[in-house]
């Protein structure tokens, strides 16, 4: 999501440039949205791992995984 945040923001750089107003609006419009949802993805995932890490950390699950390993 971010490769196309980063295509669509470079697309519009140089549509501006190149004097392409509605098409460089519209590719910076489209780089904003995909950055948006790149951001809410990576703030879930972010969420969820520290959901993940206290539940670990608080159950007893952490020793029997560290002795099985071993």
């Amino acid at each position: 999501m971010f490769r196309w945040a980063v295509i669509c923001l470079i697309i519009s750089l140089i549509a501006g440039g190149l004097g392409l107003t509605n098409i460089s609006a519209f590719a910076k419009k489209l780089s904003i949205i995909f950055f948006a949802l790149f951001f809410l993805g990576f703030l879930a995932l972010l969420g969820f791992a520290y959901l993940v890490a206290g539940a670990v950390s608080s159950s007893g699950l952490l020793p029997a995984m560290v002795a099985v390993s071993v």
